[in-house]
């Protein structure tokens, strides 16, 4: 993709910026991102950035992704978010064999798919395929999309698990259950997703086990270096990525509601002259200014391995692992600083910070934000223990 290209699609999500945020309230009490949203930001080509150019997409710089994510969930969380998880499906499709990626593309290079990866349901090994079977929660987006991908254990007769993949289904061979009645990303819509003994070939599965070595069998018609970065530090980053947005957006809102505010409580003083707001200001930014750095330079060095033919050190996708989770707190760390300092008015229906504060407390829940495992994954491999780098 050329870099007027990224520019363009970049400066039409920007565009978008003001209408997302009028339709945050919207979002919420439909529980789903608005469908002109998800329409428009189509338009942008969006959707297209990190999809194979074979298939009408732009095979960008994951870098232009997360900044699009990021300045979308600045405006409304609900939308950043499923404009993340929903955008970068399009990378993993492309890593599927072939036969799935025509299945999907073929006819309509603006299909768009959902998924949930937990592997709540249950695959049997088939003729030339599996037996899918399950619930499978919080995918995210999920009415806006004709497939979805779930994660699965394999077991075999006698009952043992032999693999985790992940499966590509199409609509017609699943329901959503309607179940999204929550106190953050309200407007996700990461509804249920049922199978019912759903015939999978094994050309629409992807196992685990390959993508943690960075390969697939689409990687020999996807040849891009984009398609040979490691899953969990492209999937973790997408998690990430809105909430770092959110904080910005709460950044934003905060220091034009402080530059109005006048503390009646002490004696009028305008909270724009209080050197300790300044201080909450200061520290609150630079939290934010680590967390989006760190991302983003973690992914550049991967990037860079890839460029140079060399495998990606384990060391360092684990540091990738290690700054997604703490940008994460970061900017949830961020956000609760700045809607503590802000007073009662920033409890009110519509504004963004009270938004933020609950839709940021509700992505840091996500499985992908556990801090512990990962911190203790990174400590344990600088103290010489054996790490699976297939979780990594």
């Amino acid at each position: 993709m050329t870099k007027p290209q990224a520019h363009a699609v970049l400066d039409g999500v920007r565009d978008l910026l003001p209408t997302f945020r009028d339709r945050a309230d919207e979002a919420e009490r439909l529980r789903v991102v608005p469908d002109a949203s998800m329409k428009e930001l189509e338009e942008t080509g969006f959707f297209r950035l990190l999809q194979p150019r074979r298939f009408d997409g732009f095979e960008a710089d994951p870098e232009i992704f997360y900044t699009a994510v990021r300045d979308i969930a600045s405006a409304c969380g609900s939308t950043g978010w499923v404009s993340s998880v929903v955008g970068v499906h399009p990378w993993q499709v492309a890593l599927f064999d072939d036969t799935a990626q025509q299945a999907v593309w073929g006819e309509d290079t603006t299909v768009r798919l959902s998924s949930s990866y937990a592997p709540t349901g249950k695959a049997v090994a088939a003729d030339g395929g599996f037996l899918l079977s399950g619930k499978w929660s919080f995918s995210s987006g999920c009415d806006h999309c004709s497939w979805v991908l779930l994660g699965g254990l394999v077991f075999n007769d006698e009952g043992n698990v032999i693999d985790f993949r992940t499966f590509m289904v199409p609509r017609e061979k699943y329901q959503i259950n309607d179940v999204w009645n929550v106190v953050g990303l309200r407007g996700t819509g990461s509804n249920d997703i049922v199978v019912e003994e759903v015939f999978v070939p094994e050309e629409f599965t992807l196992s685990m086990g390959e993508t943690g070595q960075c390969k697939g069998p689409g990687q020999a018609v996807n040849d891009s270096e984009l398609y040979q970065l490691p899953f969990h530090s492209i999937f973790t980053s997408t998690i990430a990525t809105p909430i770092i947005g959110m904080a910005m957006g709460a950044y934003a809102e905060h220091v034009e509601m402080q530059q109005k505010r006048v503390r009646a409580s002490y004696i009028g003083e305008k909270a724009s002259l209080d050197p300790f707001a300044a201080v909450r200001i200061a520290r609150a930014s630079s939290e934010i200014d680590a967390a989006w750095a760190l991302l983003m330079q973690n992914i550049r060095e991967e990037q860079g391995h890839v460029a140079r033919g060399e495998q990606i050190p384990l060391e360092l996708r684990l540091k990738v692992r290690r700054d997604q989770v703490l940008g994460t707190a970061r900017a949830i760390e961020a956000i609760d600083t700045l809607f503590e300092a802000s007073g009662g008015r920033a409890l009110a229906e519509g504004t963004y910070l009270q938004r933020a504060w609950r839709d940021a407390h509700a992505g840091r829940v996500h499985a992908a934000n556990d801090p512990e495992r990962a911190l203790q994954m990174y400590g344990a491999q600088q103290f010489g223990h054996k790490i699976d780098p297939g979780m990594y």
